[in-house]
This record gives C-alpha cells, structure tokens and sequence, in this order.
C-alpha cells in the first residue's frame, strides 16, 4: 500500500516541484547571498572606523609604535607564521591572530597596508585626538595635529588648531571647486574655440579659399579667445595662491613631525572622537562623493562618477539603436518574408549570433566600426583635422554600436515571439474592415507586441551593460579626462572615449598597484553596477507592463 501510494506520488509530478521549488530557493538565496557579502565588503569601506595607537613587539626586534585601522582579521596557523619566517615560537596555541592595519603614511613607510600578529600588538588604545587625512595623493596620512599655518606661520595649536584646521578645509575644498569650473568648463570652451578655429582654417586651406580677410577675421577671433584666457589664467594664479596658502604640521607614531599643504587634503578627521550620529553623517557623505566625485590615486581612492556617467549615456544609445533595427528584422522575418529555406537559415544565423563571445563582437567592432567606418568618416566629414583621426578612433559612439550588435539577436527573438503570439483573425479583421497590411502593423500588431519588444531591450540592457571585453577595443579607457557631454558644440562629444563601470571594476581589482586599498572598492562599484542594471530594467519593467494593460483589451 506504501509502495503504491509513493509510486502514484511520483507520477503526480510532484517531486518535479518539489525539486524546481528548491532549485529556484536555492538560486535565490545564493544570489540575495552574493548581493549581501558585496554590499557589505563594498559599502563597509567608507565607515570611518576607529584607529589604534599600540605597540607592536616581535620577538628578537625592537619594540616599534604602530598607528592605523584595523582592517582585518583572521585565524591562521602557527606553523604558517613561522614557515613564512616569523621568529613564532614553537610552543603555543595551535592558531594565532593575523590582523591587517591600514598604517596610511605612504610617503614615509612605502605602503599603505602592513600585516601584523594580533598576540604581539600590546598597549593598544584608541586616543580621541589621533586624526586620519585623506589626501589627494599618497593616501591616507594617520596621526597627531600639531598646529595649522597660514603663509609659513603658526596661527593656531593644541585645543584651538582642530576646528581651525575644520573651516581652513573647507575653504580649501571651495577653492578646489572653483579652480576645477575655471580649468574644465572656462578654459576648456577657449581650447575648443581655439580648435575649432584652427580647424576652420585647415579646412579653407584645403579648399583654397584661405584669403587674407579670412585670416583675419581668424586672427581677431583667436586674439579675444587669447586676452580670456589671459584673464583666467590671472584669475587661477591668485586661487593657486590662495590654494596652497594654509598648511598643517602633523606627527606619525614615530614622533616625526610632517608639514602638509591643506590644498592636498580632501578631509581630516578623528574618528575615535565621532559620536555615532556623527559617524553615520559623515558615512552617507563618504558614499555621495563615491557617487559623485572624479577618481583618484590610479582609480583606488575618489569617486567613480564618470564611469557611471558612461555606463548609463553609453547604454542608453545602445538601447535607442538596437530597438529600431532589432524590432524592422523581426517584422521582416515574420510579417513579409517567406518563409522558406532562406528564412529558417536566418533565423538559426540569428540565434547562432546571440552565442558568439563578446571578445569577437569587440574585433569586429574595432576592424570594421572604427577603422573603416570611423576613417571613411573621417575622410568624408573630417579631412581639415586628419592625419589626428576624430571617429576613426575608439569612441562612445563606436562602443554603443557594437554593443548594439551583440544584443540585437535577443531583440529580434523577443519580438519575433511577441509577433508569433498575436492571434491571425486580429490581423484578418483588420483587413477586412478596409485597413491595409502596413497600417495593421503600425496601429494593431506592433502596439500588441511592445510588451515583448520591451522584454527584448531589458534582455539586451542586461548582457550589454555587463559587457567588459568588447569595450576594452573600441572605447572604454581607464581615465577620461572629461566627459562626453558638455557645454561645446556640438554637446555630446560621440567621438570622445568614456569611463565604464566594468571596466572600472577590472581595472581597480586586476591592474591596481595598490592591491589592499582597491579590494573594498571593486565591491562597491560591483554593488553599484547591478543596481545601475536593476535601474534601468525596472524602468523598462515599468513601461512593458503599462504597455500590457493598455493593450490588454486588443489581445483578449
């Protein structure tokens, strides 16, 4: 009786749901689980913990103070310590403490990161006045205000010098701001009026119409743009001035003292004093200026905002050009081609397409996008600034295009589906009541098939955004000096290279020099990549369904 009733269970098909239940529970623990360690290694890096002032005792060595952030910490072999040379004693628990400090000071110490044994660290304590600087170069500097300058002079010390070092810092940071609009956005409009104008000269030069009232008329065009920048220029001396005005004296675990110029510091604080109201304020600041800020110190220290500037702008275009082209092919294939040998080979190309490494999408991309199309353009459009090419060389433009290729094949499909779904008497009826094939399509079919339209962009929003090999040939780099939008004509700059969030992510966790300082952030830009993704599928979620509501009536 058991034997049968757990034979007819099994034939219910009940065990397959059991078993798909699981593997789908299991699909989304693993990921809620991967999403959680990425989240917590990434955003944990921008909580400013406390810092330690101990000493650090190895047997057979004098006895040194170390200054810094305990990073991390973990259990591991006696026997390893002492096979990597450690003077480890060989009687004594089986595991010790291995701890890894963020000492800072690298232009003293050589390195920002050192490991030490837990068990050798003693008078450990917290001191309320130790500080951290972080700096806009050499890293972060960890210890002991001793005074703040102005012009080489001693204008405050002990208690006074902290909050005079706080409004000193912030006057510094203003500056910054204003040295960075009159650099990017003042004197980049005159080296692009000026380029322009050289460039207008090449090209009457070419044509053999470069007169002397043209060269005037040049002249006088590049002498205002001259007397501008000379007045810019004046006006960023005397920021510079003010800029490097101020400086602070400061002392390492050591005892050395350090002059610092305030104009190479971002922030100065002393986390052991914070109260946690405190901490959690200066946490979410921590987070914007990740967010919103240019990138520093070989991309491991900053702001990731131009990486993600160029994800969500290269994205974008890929998606508004492999909409179009992917949804006229599967209106072709399925409304007016017939449906012969020809076809079905076309469709299995397609379906091929969706499987071919990125990488070969990449070299195609860049033989055929760039240096054919890109140079035929170049010579077309662009002769007065050749042999400097302008689109034949890697560039957004190209980027998107390519990505625009390796996603088209999903479009195509997901359309195609949503066609082959709608029921022949809704075609048939329109038809008959007087409309023609064309205007069937444009105001019946094609409205009742955006829902599966929209699946095909999330689809290829989704394996496009991700993409980092392909990138890497055709105009993805490591730092953009700006951005590919701005106030020159012709404002969005399709020929200029961007940062990406990929990219961004091998870049800082494979080509780093700084290894330890760059591990936190690949987590959190990781993080920051899927929800971009999620951000952008949502949206499209959000558009499909109203979409599906609005034609719920046509397919029922």
């Amino acid at each position: 009786m058991k034997q049968n009733s757990l034979k007819g269970w099994f034939k219910s098909g009940a065990p397959g749901v059991w078993i798909s239940g699981g593997a789908v529970s299991i699909a989304v623990i693993m990921t809620i689980g991967l999403l959680a360690v990425i989240a917590v290694r990434g955003l944990g890096h921008f909580w400013p913990a406390d810092l330690i002032h101990a000493s650090y005792d190895v047997p057979g060595q004098a006895q040194h103070l170390v200054v810094g952030e305990v990073v991390q910490k973990e259990e591991v072999p006696r026997a390893r310590l002492k096979s990597a040379g450690l003077p480890v004693p060989d009687e004594g628990p089986e595991f010790m403490t291995r701890e890894l400090i963020k000492v800072g000071n690298r232009d003293l110490n050589g390195n920002d990161f050192t490991w030490i044994v837990g068990e050798w660290l003693t008078n450990q304590k917290t001191p309320p006045e130790l500080m951290a600087i972080e700096r806009r170069e050499w890293g972060n500097f960890y210890g002991y205000l001793v005074n703040v300058k102005q012009d080489g002079k001693v204008i405050a010390e002990g208690e006074a010098a902290w909050p005079e070092l706080q409004a000193r810092i912030n006057r510094v940071n203003g500056l910054a701001a204003q040295l960075k609009s009159l650099e990017k956005t003042d004197i980049g409009a005159i080296n692009a009026g000026l380029e322009r104008i050289r460039l207008h000269g090449r090209k009457l030069e070419l044509e053999g119409k470069l007169d002397a009232t043209a060269q005037a008329d040049m002249e006088s065009e590049r002498a205002e743009l001259n007397a501008r920048y000379q007045d810019i220029e004046a006006r960023l001396a005397d920021l510079h001035a003010q800029f490097n005005r101020d400086a602070l004296t400061a002392r390492d675990a050591n005892g050395k003292e350090i002059e610092i110029g305030l104009g190479k510091v971002v922030h100065a604080y002393q986390p052991n004093a914070m109260s946690t109201f405190t901490k959690v304020g200066f946490y979410f600041s921590k987070i914007w200026e990740f967010l919103s800020d240019d990138p520093r110190e070989a991309n491991t220290e900053g702001g990731i905002f131009p990486a993600i500037f160029g994800t969500v702008m290269m994205t974008l275009i890929m998606a508004m050009i492999v909409t179009p082209f992917g949804v006229l092919a599967a209106v072709y294939l399925r409304e007016y081609a017939k449906q012969n040998t020809l076809t079905r080979i076309i469709r299995i190309a397609v379906n091929n397409l969706a499987g071919v490494p990125a990488i070969v999408y990449g070299v195609f991309g860049l033989g055929f996008f760039v240096y054919v199309l890109g140079g035929s353009v170049d010579r077309l459009f662009f002769p007065e600034a050749l042999p400097a090419p302008t689109f034949g060389t890697p560039g957004l433009l190209w980027a998107s295009l390519t990505l625009a290729l390796l996603a088209v094949p999903v479009v195509i499909v997901a359309t195609e589906e949503g066609l082959a779904r709608i029921p022949r008497t809704v075609r048939e009826g329109s038809l008959a009541l007087g409309a023609t094939k064309a205007e069937t399509l444009w105001k019946i079919v094609i409205p009742m098939a955006s829902p599966a339209m929209m699946t095909g962009m999330i689809l290829a929003v989704a394996r496009a955004a991700g993409e980092v090999a392909p990138l890497m040939l055709v105009g993805v780099v490591k730092l953009a000096p700006s951005l590919p939008v701005d106030g020159n004509y012709p404002y969005l700059h399709l020929d200029q290279k961007i940062m990406h969030l990929g990219f961004h992510i091998y870049d800082v966790g494979f080509q780093s020099p700084n290894v330890e300082a760059a591990r936190p952030l690949v987590y959190a830009t990781a993080l920051l990549l899927v929800l971009v993704i999620a951000t952008l599928n949502l949206s499209a979620v959000y558009i499909r369904n109203h979409l599906r509501e609005k034609y719920k009536a046509l397919d029922s």
